[in-house]
């Protein structure tokens, strides 16, 4: 498995990573015309302005294919002041999962984050998504609970944080 720096080339393959995972990872969670409705070209727009504005670091198979990505920076809410850094996405398609690709995406963001004297960060993840035992596994506590509502559905988002990023054991955590 290959972690690097996205491109602009690479909008099309983080854009079907981010629908297919959307589809994989809510199908029971958000209703299935809403995720039905996501479109490959939609997302590669918006992942090509998501380039523009931060770091984006691709997974890649054997193949080249992308096959996971994250994205990090600044806290964007400022409503969390012990927090400063914030892990903004990081998808995993649903066949790679379980094999440590998402501990590599997370370092380079921790990486470009300590660069940036920044220590500590946050994530938000929707309560019903397993992924949340990932975070917790990396040792992120819960700082707050928000209520969203996504295509009319009222859902509860975890908001999980690190106090010091620089503690993250990347190597033991399965």
């Amino acid at each position: 498995m290959k972690i690097r720096k996205a491109v602009l080339a690479d909008a099309k393959g983080i854009a079907k990573v981010h629908v297919d995972s959307w589809r994989s990872t809510y199908a029971n969670i958000l209703p299935d015309e809403y995720l039905n409705n996501l479109s490959y070209e939609g997302r590669e727009k918006l992942w090509e302005n998501n380039m523009s504005q931060s770091e984006v670091y691709v997974a890649e198979n054997l193949k080249g294919e992308i096959v996971g990505f994250s994205m990090g920076g600044k806290e964007r809410s400022k409503k969390y002041k012990d927090f400063t850094g914030e892990l903004y996405a990081i998808y995993v398609l649903k066949e790679y999962q379980g094999k440590g690709i998402g501990k590599m995406l997370v370092r380079p963001i921790i990486e470009d984050l300590i660069e940036l004297q920044i220590f500590s960060m946050l994530v938000l993840v929707l309560e019903k998504n397993d992924s949340r035992y990932f975070y917790e596994a990396l040792g992120a506590n819960q700082v707050d609970v928000l209520e969203i509502v996504i295509s009319g559905t009222i859902l509860n988002e975890i908001v999980y944080g690190w106090n010091d990023i620089r503690r993250i054991d990347l190597l033991s955590v399965q």
